[in-house]
């Protein structure tokens, strides 16, 4: 009897292990991904770091780009150079 009973466990055990794979985690419908890179972002800083951070990091990042876009169009050019931020 007490056989039986260890079988049944490993059995148990190794249905749990079958059932409980790692689901593909889905992005949020309209999530956009991020410029910057959390680990990058994270090692840069000598302190803790928000989550919400990285969205605000994030947002003046693009606003940066969209203003250096408008002076590069001004200048009559199509590459993005570092004077332009």
């Amino acid at each position: 009897m007490a056989k039986k009973r260890a079988k049944k466990k490993a059995t148990r055990k190794a249905t749990k292990k079958r059932t409980t794979k790692k689901k593909a985690s889905r992005k949020k419908r309209g999530a956009v991904d991020l410029i910057i890179s959390k680990s990058r972002t994270k090692a840069a800083a000598s302190i803790n770091v928000s989550g919400e951070f990285y969205g605000a990091l994030d947002e003046a990042v693009r606003e940066m780009i969209a203003s250096a876009e408008t002076r590069a169009q001004n200048n009559n050019r199509r590459t993005l150079r570092p004077h332009d931020l």
